[in-house]
């Protein structure tokens, strides 16, 4: 229906965590595989790995390496874009477990004349690591701040053609208070097992 394919950036360093937090889990799952799981609801098994660390984390889907190397999160999201074969992609970070498909319907509709969709969070904050980019324009304009120096995937939604998604157009949904919840540390990790999703420590 969507025509899109997504990435799960799993690549980062995890010093906060002091583990790799694509294997954390929740319940029976690590925050690899509940995202792919929410991812599979518009991508069906269009989903790889952007960095893993480790087989355990990519599974049995495809890796993607960075092709600009130790560049934070913009180098990961510049090496999902630079592997897809659809035009539009989904980019998620490892660290944002309790994202759901209904999110990225949702998301996914509002993209006719935009180039990326972006949540707005309840605090103003754009969310450009749970977002869909235009693959080609996208692109080339990770590709120049990349090599200007520029890390931040924020910038990169300031210079294309973005639909910022305002949380009164998300908000709606259930599990939205806790889309964004990035799972950073140690005590982000107890928080989240002591939550209401009934989550046991594996």
């Amino acid at each position: 229906m969507f025509n899109l394919e997504a990435f799960i950036l799993a690549g980062g360093k995890s010093s906060r965590m002091g583990r790799d937090k694509a294997l954390l889990q929740l319940g029976e799952d690590t925050f690899v595989e509940r995202i792919a799981r929410a991812l599979a609801a518009v991508a069906g098994e269009r989903i790889s790995i952007v960095g893993a660390r480790s087989s355990e984390a990519r599974g049995s889907r495809s890796l993607v390496e960075d092709v600009y190397r130790d560049c934070g999160a913009l180098g990961g999201l510049h090496a999902a874009l630079a592997s897809a074969k659809h035009d539009w992609v989904i980019v998620v970070a490892c660290d944002l477990p309790f994202v759901t498909g209904e999110l990225f319907h949702r998301l996914a509709r509002l993209r006719e004349n935009f180039q990326a969709v972006v949540p707005v969070q309840t605090d103003n904050r754009l969310q450009p690591l749970s977002a869909l980019y235009r693959r080609e324009p996208c692109l080339h304009k990770a590709q120049e701040l990349l090599e200007a120096g520029e890390f931040r995937p924020r910038v990169l939604i300031e210079e294309v053609r973005a639909r910022r998604v305002t949380s009164n157009e998300w908000s709606d949904l259930e599990g939205a208070e806790s889309f964004f919840t990035n799972v950073n540390t140690p005590q982000d990790f107890a928080r989240a097992l002591e939550s209401n999703y009934n989550f046991t420590v594996p």
